[in-house]
């Protein structure tokens, strides 16, 4: 997707603060952090929103869930804990329209958030 800022990260066209990579995930600090640490999760496949999970993301997907940890723990917010959060749609928050997952930590988390 041109215009899409998270594949134009994804493909280095545009600088991050690269946390992890691999051939199918990308991690960097999120540019306006609500949390000591507080970083996305993407997929480098475009793919919109939550919504647009099919079975051929299904592999994608995991791979994020079963990469939270380590990041994690990477990022020192394993063992007091931290948060997952993804919004969907425009009333859901979402604000770029690529899949992303925010990882948060480094500080008591309330609900609602703020």
């Amino acid at each position: 997707m041109g215009d899409c800022i998270f594949c134009k990260i994804a493909n280095k066209d545009v600088s991050s603060k690269i946390i992890y990579e691999d051939d199918t995930i990308l991690v960097f600090e999120d540019v306006n952090p609500q949390a000591p640490v507080h970083v996305l999760i993407i997929p480098k496949q475009h793919i919109p929103s939550l919504n647009d999970i099919d079975s051929d993301a299904a592999e994608i997907i995991s791979h994020i869930f079963m990469k939270i940890p380590s990041l994690a723990e990477q990022l020192g917010v394993q063992d007091n804990g931290y948060r997952i959060v993804v919004n969907c749609g425009t009333d859901g928050g979402q604000s770029v329209g690529h899949l992303h997952y925010h990882l948060l930590g480094g500080r008591t988390l309330t609900w609602p958030p703020g």
